[in-house]
């Protein structure tokens, strides 16, 4: 309205300039056949500016697509841009039979069986405080194998989780006010770093179950670990008795398959209750589920 012409980007330095292989483009997008002029008028559409310099195309990215982070999202914009289904369809080079990971078909099997036995399955968040996996657990050395997060925006995820005990106890305090017990279970993975690995870290799928109430319920937890070993078929396990100080002296035990511990039991520590807000007696159940595999 005031008759001042803008030429976008409206602030300096808001645009960056990307250099892609126009060939590489055709393959990854499916159109083998357009020229390099021709993907710089199909991302022109998308509002991004494109030129030819020889066999590349240099694309200028500007502010407002905060959503174009690698190649692969330069070579989506061809592909809709040109329209999916102009783009010609070819039968893949190999043939293979699509199916489900070992460790996913057992997780589920664990899930149903632990639901049958009255628990609730709860879906926590894979990242937590450093707190949490450590001193809140009364193990504070415990930090020190977690993967941590170089730029975390809050102090609630600041490391990748090596248990999955700290959400289940977060779950327990926002739900006290439920009917009592509160019986809860989750399958999922942790992480922890493993200098052999490519990544320096390694995932490992755990098996978490709480069980909070007016009494601890040691023996609910307890008689769920030997369910889930009769449903597995699993006789060479046993329980030793641990000195983990996140549970109450003298009822924690280590989960020992063959010779090898895999995960443990026991009543909760009231110091590690306190930490996470939960007025009720817990007893937790966590083990590994990558050796049943």
């Amino acid at each position: 309205s005031s008759g001042i012409n803008a030429e976008w980007p409206l602030r300096p330095g808001g645009s960056r300039i990307e250099e892609y292989d126009s060939a590489e483009l055709c393959l990854k997008s499916g159109i083998k056949t357009a020229t390099p002029e021709q993907l710089a008028d199909l991302l022109t559409k998308m509002c991004l500016r494109a030129s030819v310099a020889g066999e590349k195309l240099k694309v200028e990215i500007g502010p407002t697509r905060h959503d174009i982070l690698h190649q692969c999202d330069v070579e989506e914009d061809i592909a809709i841009a040109y329209g999916y289904n102009n783009i010609p369809q070819v039968l893949p080079d190999l043939y293979t039979i699509a199916v489900e990971q070992d460790v996913n078909k057992l997780s589920d099997s664990v899930r149903e069986e632990l639901a049958r036995c009255g628990f609730t399955e709860v879906l926590t968040f894979s990242l937590c405080s450093r707190d949490d996996v450590s001193v809140n657990l009364r193990i504070p050395e415990a930090v020190g194998g977690a993967v941590q997060i170089s730029n975390p925006k809050t102090f609630e995820f600041q490391v990748v989780r090596t248990t999955l005990l700290p959400g289940m106890l977060k779950t327990a305090s926002c739900n006290r006010n439920m009917p009592l017990p509160l019986k809860l279970f989750e399958v999922s993975d942790i992480v922890v770093k493993d200098t052999l690995t490519e990544t320096g870290t390694k995932n490992y799928r755990y098996v978490c179950a709480l069980f909070a109430g007016k009494t601890s319920g040691f023996e609910v937890v307890h008689g769920l670990l030997d369910r889930v070993m009769l449903m597995l078929d699993v006789k060479d396990y046993h329980i030793q008795q641990t000195s983990d100080p996140m549970f109450f002296p003298g009822r924690g035990a280590d989960i020992i398959l063959g010779t090898k511990k895999i995960g443990h039991l026991g009543i909760l520590h009231p110091e590690v209750l306190e930490k996470f807000d939960v007025t009720l007696p817990c007893s937790v159940l966590e083990f590994n589920l990558d050796p049943f595999v």
